[in-house]
């Protein structure tokens, strides 16, 4: 199965951690502080940090700015995945998404269903590409951020992890806009 191939060197990737509520700021945001924390624990550049609120629009434009920064390779958005009418972080990520990895939506689905059961079920946790930009959406709950990054996230943006990860082809993330 997968593993780590410690030949090969670690290559720092630059992640960005959007937080989408209503009601958080960064006194209280356990679950942009468990993202940042764990970023920064597996020797990755945490790249900006903000918070803003449930709206589509802005959702969009924060992700779309992070997207056109060189010095950004990743962003991770916590909060609004639900299924109430606020829920709109989903939307916004598909609102800017060029492709969108469909896989990545199974596998969280299949590790929650491992902690929470068939509740698993009511989350939309989405991934995608804009620009060459990874982009995911995760639930707002610590929870549910820490077993993204610890079961998926992780092995996927560290470079050494086989039989291959999203490090490995982000080089040719935007290789369509080079295209003549």
């Amino acid at each position: 199965m997968s593993k780590i191939d410690e030949s090969k060197d670690f290559i720092p990737v630059r992640i960005a951690v959007l937080t989408v509520s209503d009601s958080r700021d960064m006194s209280d945001d356990r679950s942009g502080d468990t993202l940042s924390d764990r970023i920064e624990a597996a020797g990755h550049i945490l790249a900006d940090r903000m918070i803003v609120r449930d709206e589509r629009d802005q959702i969009a434009a924060h992700l779309r700015d992070w997207i056109a920064r060189e010095d950004v390779d990743v962003v991770i958005s916590t909060g609004g995945t639900g299924l109430t009418g606020r829920d709109v972080t989903v939307e916004a990520h598909r609102d800017v998404y060029e492709k969108e990895i469909e896989a990545f939506s199974t596998v969280f689905t299949i590790v929650s269903m491992n902690k929470i059961g068939t509740s698993a079920v009511q989350s939309r946790a989405t991934g995608g590409v804009a620009g060459g930009t990874y982009l995911f959406a995760l639930p707002g709950s610590p929870g549910a951020c820490k077993d993204a990054w610890d079961e998926i996230l992780a092995f996927q943006f560290d470079y050494r992890h086989r039989p291959c990860n999203f490090v490995e082809i982000m080089p040719r993330l935007d290789e369509h806009l080079r295209r003549k």
